[in-house]
């Protein structure tokens, strides 16, 4: 991940359209985070010269724009991604099989056209969702059943990994083997709010599940010292990993 923490599995989410923002928590927390998230809500409003930006100070990058549509255009999206060089982006699995082989095979195409190959993610069940959404949406299984069967999918089509809640980890690792990566969003440090995510956990708790990436946005970027608690975030890992 960085060059300053190897090993640290804490992603900030920069989810803002405020590029002068986003650039100071980039750069002050550098030291202290394994990487960046940019999401929908940076990239839609700053575009792709301003990960340059981010990517510029160093630090690895995740593309999260969840790309889903029919496989030829998620390809060429993916295609159209591949220079800014993300360490990791992710797509929808309930695109379907076809969708997600055409994915694989743009990211599987970057070192013939001169760039790292970047994880190739999956996002599976969104963590504001719980039991009650999936009935709505005619899915008959719980969000959790849901959440494996998909990571399962996602695996047998190639993927990296999937995007899941922390209540997921353990399950999935069991069926897809330790090293099919889990990048788990819904993370609250103890006494932070769990806003408008539902099915969340601590750093360490999630860690010790077997987490590989953790996504943590408003707990650093809206604390009152993000920093502090960005070292804190670490600090609370480095112990649930001994």
């Amino acid at each position: 991940m960085s060059s300053n923490n190897p090993y640290n599995p804490t992603l900030v989410a920069l989810d803002t359209p405020d590029l002068k923002q986003a650039l100071k928590l980039a750069k002050n927390l550098a030291s202290k985070v394994g990487g960046m998230k940019l999401g929908m809500e940076f990239f839609n409003a700053n575009g792709p010269q301003a990960v340059r930006q981010i990517t510029a100070l160093g630090m690895p990058v995740f593309i999260d724009l969840k790309l889903s549509d029919i496989p030829n255009t998620v390809a060429a999206g993916i295609t159209s991604l591949l220079p800014l060089e993300p360490f990791m982006l992710n797509i929808h699995i309930l695109g379907g099989r076809a969708m997600m082989e055409a994915a694989v095979d743009a990211v599987n195409q970057a070192e013939n056209l001169g760039y790292n190959r970047p994880l190739l993610i999956g996002v599976t069940i969104v963590t504001s969702m719980q039991d009650s959404d999936m009935q709505e949406l005619g899915l008959v299984r719980n969000a959790s059943d849901q959440v494996v069967h998909l990571a399962k999918l996602a695996q047998d089509c190639g993927l990296d990994g999937v995007v899941c809640s922390s209540h997921e980890i353990a399950a999935i690792k069991q069926v897809c083997g330790d090293e099919f990566k889990t990048i788990v969003p819904g993370i609250r440090p103890k006494g932070v709010s769990a806003h408008d995510q539902k099915r969340v956990m601590t750093p360490s708790e999630a860690i010790a599940q077997g987490a590989d990436y953790l996504v943590i946005g408003r707990a650093i970027t809206q604390a009152s010292n993000p920093e502090a608690m960005a070292d804190d975030i670490w600090r609370s890992v480095r112990h649930a990993d001994l």
